[in-house]
Order: structure tokens, then C-alpha cells, then sequence
């Protein structure tokens, strides 16, 4: 095990879009990044995923700002894999501080109610991923011993059930979204005795490839209410990743030393009745 002290967080989905974002404004904080990423599609997720290409930019903008990276090729359904991978990490640069469970996919635009396939990867993904995340990461920072954060990236579906259309893929995206929020809460129960806080972000729609790609934009042009300015108070389309990585940059600080168990909406209004 490596004695290193720096300060070291390890960010799921980090080769583009929100995760790219996080790793890049922590890097500039002064953390060594651990940078997961599938860098692969998903059969049954209609827009392209990741790809090494992608955690190559990644890693040129984390040395940019000043950081190391090591990058990992590693499934967070896979939790053997994501292990592994996260512990090549840990040797290389330490014990972890952060851990920004991100990794997360969408399927907007599948109507099918019985889709289960596509259930099942959403919920995989979106859920399991996150519980792997934590998993796998939460007894490297109890072993430092200097306490820590733990932000999962859930989403305003995970808060609301607007959207919903009776698909498989809506169902299960806020059905995986809502279950980020359990987990959260009871690792919070779970890891208060280690000075560990856990909390949730939940974003409006962000403004990354997850949402900019050419399935997203039929399916907005075909149904523009379906658009997520569509339910933005601020008249603004879309949130941009950094705006998320604000949120995470306090979640971390001492500004937020007590904060923990909390549902923090960078939602642009979206939940206002």
C-alpha cells in the first residue's frame, strides 16, 4: 500500500461530460484523481457512450489543471472489475478521500413498457453501479482514518416522478434515481461514526452527451415538452457540468463539514410547484 498523503478521489463515468467536469475541478483543487469509465456502449442505451478517446481528453485536461490521473477502463455493474481497478488506484496514490459516484445512463425515447432488458441496465447502472461505488471504496477511506465525502450524482427524477410514460426505461430511470437517495441516506447512518458525510446532487437536465446526441434529438423534436427546459423555472435550457461540480466542490470543502444524509437540487428551479 502506498504511504503517499495526498489527497486522492476516485470519480465514476469521468471520461466525458459531468464526470469529465468533476475531475478536472478537482484535479484543480489538488486531488489525484481514480477515473472510471465502461469506454463502451451498452446495447440496450440508444445514444453512444464513452470512449478511450474521451478519457484521453479527460486525462490531458486533469495534467492540465495541475492533477494526476489514473485512468481505469472498468463496468461499475461489474463490482469485482470496479474493485480491481479502483485498488490499482489506491497503490498508486493512496487511501481515498472522495468519491464521486457519477457513472449513470438514460433511456429517454424507449417506449416499450416491457422492455426488461433495458430495465435491468438502467437500474444496473444507475443503482448497483453507485452501491459498487461505494462498496468499493468505503473501507480505503474508513483505513485513512481522516474522514471524508461521498457524492452520488442522482438526478431531479430522483426527487419527482415528472416524465414518467409508463416505459420501461423512464420507470427505471426514476426508480434508480429515487433508490440513489436510500443509498445515500443509509450510508450517511452507516459511515457518520468515520466522519465520512454522504450526500446526494440532483441535477436538472445537464447540458453533456447524454443529452446532446442525435437519439435525444429526435426525441425532442418530436416531443418538445419532453425537453427538460420544459420544467426549468430559471428560463434556461439546460445546467452545464460545472454548475454540478460547484455543488460537488462545497460538498467536499469545510464549508460543508456537517452536511450530510442531504438531497441538494441544482435544478434550476425545476422542482417548484
Amino acid at each position: 500500500m502506498s504511504t503517499n498523503t495526498s489527497r486522492v478521489a476516485v470519480i465514476t463515468g469521468a471520461a466525458r461530460g459531468q464526470g469529465r467536469s468533476h475531475a478536472v475541478a478537482l484535479a484543480a483543487a489538488g486531488f489525484d484523481i481514480i477515473g472510471i469509465d465502461l469506454c463502451g456502449d451498452i446495447e440496450s442505451i440508444p445514444y453512444p457512450l464513452a470512449s478511450t478517446v474521451d478519457f484521453d481528453e479527460t486525462a490531458r485536461l486533469v495534467s492540465e489543471a495541475g492533477g494526476r490521473i489514473k485512468t481505469v477502463v472498468a463496468d461499475v455493474r461489474d463490482l469485482d472489475a470496479l474493485q480491481a481497478g479502483i485498488d490499482t488506484g489506491i497503490d498508486e496514490f493512496g487511501d481515498v478521500d472522495v468519491v464521486v459516484a457519477n457513472a449513470g445512463v438514460v433511456g429517454m425515447g424507449l417506449t416499450d413498457p416491457l422492455d426488461a432488458k433495458v430495465y435491468r441496465d438502467i437500474v444496473d447502472t444507475n443503482l448497483n453501479g453507485v452501491w459498487h461505488t461505494i462498496a468499493a471504496t468505503a473501507p480505503s477511506m474508513i483505513r485513512k482514518q481522516t474522514g471524508g465525502s461521498i457524492i452520488l450524482i442522482s438526478s431531479m427524477q430522483g426527487l419527482v416522478g415528472r416524465g414518467g410514460d409508463g416505459s420501461a426505461a423512464t420507470f427505471a430511470y426514476a426508480a434508480s434515481k429515487h433508490g440513489v437517495v436510500g443509498l445515500m441516506r443509509s450510508a450517511a447512518y452507516a459511515y457518520a461514526p468515520h466522519h465520512i458525510r454522504v450526500n446526494s446532487i440532483h441535477p436538472t437536465g445537464v447540458a453533456t452527451p447524454m443529452i446532446f446526441n442525435e437519439h435525444m434529438a429526435s426525441v425532442f423534436a418530436a416531443n418538445p415538452e419532453s425537453s427538460a427546459m420544459s420544467g426549468n423555472l430559471l428560463p434556461v435550457p439546460f445546467v452545464e457540468p460545472i454548475d454540478v461540480s460547484h455543488a460537488v466542490l462545497f460538498l467536499i470543502s469545510d464549508a460543508a463539514r456537517y452536511i450530510t444524509g442531504m438531497t441538494l437540487p441544482v435544478d434550476a428551479g425545476f422542482a417548484v410547484k
